[in-house]
C-alpha cells in the first residue's frame, strides 16, 4: 500500500492520493505485494527524495526514469545507491562529466544524499519497480504524480534548474516555465548518461557548471557537487 504521509513541505500534493489514478496505482501495488513480488525501493524509501529536499528549498531537479531494479540498489533517490553498493554505470558517467566540467574527482561511492540535502531534488518519474524488471511499473500512475511534483516546483517563486537527461525525462519539460520562453527556470536537456547514450550528447554538456552559473546569477547559492567520502 502507498504510504500517504508526505513530508510537511509537500502537503499540497496530498489531494493526488484521492484521485482515481492514484487509487488504481494503490490497488496495483497491493496486488504486487499479495503476489509476493519484490518491489524496489522499500516502502519507507519511496518518497525519500521529497523527504530530503523540501519544496521551498529546491534549487536543482535531476530527473531519472525509474528506480534501479537490482537487489540493494534503489533507496528513493534518482541515480543514487547506498554506501557499499557498486556505483552503477550511469552514475559513473555522471561522475566523469562532473570531473570534466568542474574538476571534481570521482567519488568512491554512489550515495547522493549530500546533493539532496542542498536542494537537489533527485526524482524518478516512476517511483517503484519490480526486482529485475526495468520499467515494469511504468504507465501505472506514477508519471501523473511526478508531473504534479514538477508542477509544484515550477510554481515556486525562486528560479530552479531542471536537468533533463534523455528523452523520457525531457517529457517533463512541458511542465516548466523555461527562461528560453520567458519563464524563470533554466532547463538543460541532453542525452542520458547511460553507457548506450552518454557519448551522444551527455559528455561535454557541462550541466553542473551551467546550473551553478544560473543559480549565482539569480542570487541563489551554488551547489557543492563534491561528495564527501563519509556520506551515509
Amino acid at each position: 500500500m502507498i504510504d500517504h504521509k508526505l513530508p510537511p513541505s509537500w502537503q499540497a500534493l496530498a489531494p493526488e492520493f484521492e484521485a482515481p489514478y492514484m487509487r488504481a496505482l494503490d490497488a496495483f501495488l497491493e496486488a504486487e505485494r499479495v503476489a509476493g513480488t519484490r518491489v524496489f525501493p522499500e516502502d519507507a524509501d519511496r518518497f525519500r527524495a521529497l523527504e530530503l529536499t523540501p519544496l521551498d528549498q529546491v534549487r536543482v531537479v535531476i530527473l531519472g526514469q525509474d528506480p534501479y531494479h537490482g537487489e540493494g540498489q534503489a533507496h528513493g533517490l534518482s541515480f543514487s545507491v547506498r554506501q557499499g553498493v557498486r556505483t552503477p554505470p550511469s552514475l559513473v558517467n555522471i561522475y566523469k562529466e562532473l570531473e570534466a566540467d568542474l574538476g571534481i574527482p570521482r567519488a568512491r561511492h554512489g550515495m547522493l544524499d549530500h546533493w539532496a540535502a542542498q536542494g537537489v531534488l533527485l526524482l524518478n518519474a516512476v517511483l517503484s519497480v519490480r526486482m529485475g524488471e526495468a520499467a515494469s511499473h511504468q504507465k501505472r500512475g506514477w508519471e501523473r504524480f511526478t508531473d504534479a511534483v514538477i508542477a509544484a516546483v515550477n510554481a515556486q517563486p525562486k528560479p530552479v534548474v531542471f536537468l533533463l537527461w534523455g528523452a523520457y525525462a525531457q517529457k517533463k519539460a512541458a511542465f516548466v516555465d523555461d527562461v528560453k520562453a520567458g519563464g524563470r527556470h533554466l532547463v538543460i536537456q541532453s542525452a542520458h548518461p547511460s553507457p548506450l547514450a552518454a557519448r551522444t550528447g551527455f559528455f561535454g554538456s557541462r550541466p553542473f557548471s551551467r546550473a551553478n552559473d544560473f543559480l549565482e546569477t539569480h542570487g541563489r547559492a551554488p551547489i557543492d557537487w563534491a561528495l564527501p567520502e563519509t556520506d551515509r
